[in-house]
């Protein structure tokens, strides 16, 4: 039996409760991620919303920077679904090898695209229910591709970034991204969902690093529970 995905409903949420106090905090934090990240987007380079699914696809576990050297010669080779779709295999996985994984990848971007041929004229569609029956497509990708290529917010972007800093900026106490996700989404309004979701993965980038980050050149430290009981 095939599985059925839903949408995350913003109601249920592990994130502590909302006052106004805690709105007002959530807000500046907001802010304080726009005035960063005025122009944030996806890194991805791409023309359109099958170039950034695509592209988005051999993301995983692989950096943009990577992707953005490997997308020109794919995209040359195969510039539709309908070129993807009829790509022998193995000229796939040669044009993707260096992203990684690219047996699975190359699997994923076959089904992803015939199946966009046979069930959506070789259109990406619109809406979450869609996108995440196409192979190699989960709720992350589809919030990127929705998002970035559409301007639809019907989620939030839950990468690596995303789910350490939403723990870090005490947002959500969830480790699962779906759980994260809800939390995100019942604590900040509907119209910065898609922002939200690439100025917290640039924040994490260049300040909020994994292993050391840096707390003391942060301007979000005072709204931060972990910044602020940081050292020093």
């Amino acid at each position: 039996m095939a599985k059925t995905h839903r949408p995350p409903r913003p109601r249920s949420t592990s994130a502590p409760r909302s006052t106004k106090s805690e709105a007002a905090r959530v807000r500046g934090l907001l802010d304080g991620l726009s005035k960063l990240y005025p122009d944030a987007t996806t890194a991805l380079r791409h023309a359109g919303a099958f170039e950034l699914l695509a592209a988005t696809i051999l993301s995983a576990q692989c950096t943009d920077e990577r992707v953005n050297r490997v997308t020109p010669a794919l995209f040359a080779r195969v510039p539709d679904a309908a070129a993807l779709a009829a790509a022998p295999a193995p000229v796939l996985e040669g044009l993707i090898r260096s992203t990684g994984f690219y047996h699975n990848k190359a699997k994923s971007l076959l089904g992803m695209s015939q199946t966009l041929v046979a069930r959506f004229k070789g259109e990406v569609p619109r809406t979450m229910e869609e996108l995440v029956t196409l192979p190699g497509v989960a709720r992350k990708t589809a919030n990127v591709v929705l998002g970035t290529a559409y301007g639809i917010a019907a989620g939030v972007v839950v990468d690596t970034h995303v789910r350490r800093l939403a723990q870090r900026l005490g947002l959500s106490t969830a480790d699962d991204p779906e759980k994260i996700e809800r939390d995100l989404m019942a604590l900040v309004p509907r119209a910065r969902w898609i922002e939200i979701g690439h100025t917290l993965i640039l924040h994490g980038r260049r300040v909020c690093a994994a292993r050391a980050p840096a707390c003391d050149r942060c301007t979000l430290r005072p709204l931060c529970p972990t910044g602020r009981g940081a050292a020093g």
